[in-house]
């Protein structure tokens, strides 16, 4: 079998499937479908089965959106089967010891699919009556967090910047909008504008690094930076999937797999964010300050 057309008619069955699937979520799910139907008959054969997957799927960037949030899940899966492996291989089945890991990849995935409504649940103290968020781009978890806050009869306004070149604002907008949430969408150069209304600015991410700053779609830094100009307290929504090691210190720090979808001569997709623009991270490991982020890594890859 040809594991890397395999893994590409089965990632893209998931996206398709599921048009609001995180990639990293379709990714984790490609993943464990791969250790189903591969052939290895060793720990260290799957292990490079996997390898050549991923490596295939981020080179061929396959209906990646976000190559960050890609390699993070991906990361987490094989360090879940790691840790399950030495369980596993108490059995002279490998088989049975692929069983396991698929068991293991499972519950992983379940945690990780449940993390954006407990995230919604634990952020909600934040959340006041009367309060006027600015969003940017279009995060599940930021929505879903906003959800939650209006099914507790919270009554607060939401301006979305546009987001462009994709206006990934305008799907934000719609979906408060059908959920009943007062909103708005905003042009991107009106960030400073409207920044003296605002309580509070509200982000997603597409990765959470060791230093505790962010890896999000771009103009989340100067929307960062007007906030903090003006002292409003910007708040990062994020999966625990979605934390990575890597540790930019500047833009040019992040790899251009990450930045920019067809080539380096584009718009990049993506920019960095530092911990010192963050006021808290909202996580389903709990609410983060930016500087434990660098000891809740340590613990998730041990």
């Amino acid at each position: 079998m040809d594991l890397e057309n395999e893994a590409v008619k089965i990632y893209q069955k998931y996206i398709e499937e599921d048009i609001d699937l995180p990639v990293s979520l379709a990714a984790i799910k490609t993943l464990i479908h791969i250790i189903e139907v591969s052939k290895a008959e060793t720990m260290q054969g799957l292990d490079g089965d996997l390898n050549i997957v991923i490596n295939h799927l981020k080179a061929n960037k396959v209906s990646l959106d976000s190559v960050t949030s890609f390699t993070s899940g991906c990361e987490l899966l094989k360090r879940t089967i790691t840790l399950k492996a030495n369980e596993a291989l108490l059995s002279k089945d490998f088989s049975v010891t692929k069983q396991v890991l698929v068991e293991g990849g499972l519950l992983f995935l379940n945690n990780a699919i449940n993390a954006k409504y407990k995230i919604a649940q634990l952020s909600q103290q934040f959340i006041k009556d009367g309060s006027v968020i600015l969003t940017h781009a279009s995060s599940k978890v930021v929505i879903q967090l906003l959800i939650e806050a209006s099914l507790q009869n919270k009554r607060f306004t939401v301006f979305c910047t546009e987001t462009m070149p994709n206006k990934q604002g305008w799907k934000t907008y719609n979906i408060l909008k059908n959920n009943g949430i007062s909103c708005m969408v905003i042009l991107d150069s009106a960030v400073g504008y409207i920044m003296e209304r605002v309580n509070m600015v509200l982000l997603g991410a597409e990765n959470v690094v060791e230093s505790g700053g962010i890896i999000n779609k771009v103009g989340s830094f100067q929307l960062a930076v007007v906030a903090k100009a003006m002292n409003k307290p910007v708040y990062v929504a994020a999966e625990s999937f979605k934390f990575a090691r890597v540790y930019p210190l500047k833009q040019k720090d992040i790899s251009n797999i990450f930045k920019y979808k067809s080539n380096e001569d584009g718009h990049p997709m993506t920019d960095y964010t530092p911990p010192s623009y963050i006021t808290l991270l909202f996580t389903d490991l709990g609410i983060l300050t930016p500087s434990a982020v660098s000891d809740e890594l340590i613990k998730l890859y041990m």
